[in-house]
């Protein structure tokens, strides 16, 4: 079957076959191969891969999402590498195209992860399983519109970083989670992911709610009580990171910890 299609970059790809032999850079993008049904032709995933639970002790390990081996890669020739504007480095990605061609995603709304699902559906020979995760999706997010509607809008900072403090700005899929909740995001003028001073919040837009995610980096009750200190009467909420800032299938699930994270809030 032969197949061509063009990744979210604008990138050309002409296949003669499905490819059968992945490799996945991105964490939330192998959970989707797996929802999808493609377990088995998953070859390498990065160290970061953690869902499904059992994945990191069947694959082959072939890195980070920032740093990879790609003799490892090599060595496990696949037909196709699945990488992430974001998440991957251009360098890899360039280095990675000497072993196999390298699909590159760009999610930033839910429409562009829609867009992603209909194309592993159509690269992978898995369009009724995308079918099924799209329809999902849209269902849960109609769902939570509907949710959200009355919900006033708050002020807010989402932290990923500690010593630089840094934070989710704009132009990525967390701010995009953060506006759909009704979370206005104090930062969204300053970049992706800005660093910034703690001791200025106040002036730089004081939040109602300071988010503290659970990951990149494992934030603690020390470093909420850190930035507390220089907020006026923000709630601090250490919140879930992965239904934040994963994209894929993750979202269906994403949106009923919202709806949780709300009755939270109050």
């Amino acid at each position: 079957m032969h197949v061509k299609l063009e990744d979210q970059l604008g990138n050309v790809f002409d296949f003669e076959s499905v490819p059968k032999r992945i490799v996945s850079l991105v964490p939330s993008q192998t959970e989707l191969l797996c929802d999808l049904g493609l377990e088995e032709n998953l070859v390498g995933i990065t160290k970061f891969c953690v869902h499904p639970f059992h994945l990191k002790s069947i694959k082959t390990i072939v890195g980070g999402t920032k740093k990879v081996k790609a003799e490892k890669i090599r060595a496990l020739r696949p037909d196709i590498i699945i990488a992430n504007k974001e998440e991957n480095t251009l360098e890899i990605v360039e280095e990675l195209k000497a072993i196999a061609p390298v699909w590159v995603t760009n999610i930033i709304t839910i429409e562009d992860n829609l867009q992603m699902i209909a194309d592993f559906g159509k690269l992978f020979n898995r369009r009724t399983e995308a079918q099924k995760w799209i329809d999902k999706t849209h269902f849960a997010y109609q769902d939570f519109q509907n949710f959200i509607k009355d919900k006033p809008v708050k002020k807010a900072a989402y932290f990923i970083w500690r010593d630089p403090w840094m934070v989710a700005g704009s132009d990525n899929f967390i701010n995009e989670m953060l506006r759909l909740n009704h979370f206005k995001n104090i930062y969204e003028d300053k970049g992706r992911y800005p660093e910034i001073e703690p001791k200025k919040i106040r002036l730089e837009g004081d939040p109602d709610l300071v988010f503290l995610s659970s990951e990149p980096y494992p934030f603690k009750e020390e470093h909420a009580f850190e930035i507390g200190r220089f907020t006026h009467h923000a709630k601090t909420v250490f919140i879930d990171g992965e239904m934040f800032s994963w994209y894929g299938s993750r979202l269906v699930k994403a949106f009923a910890y919202f709806k949780k994270l709300h009755e939270r809030l109050g």
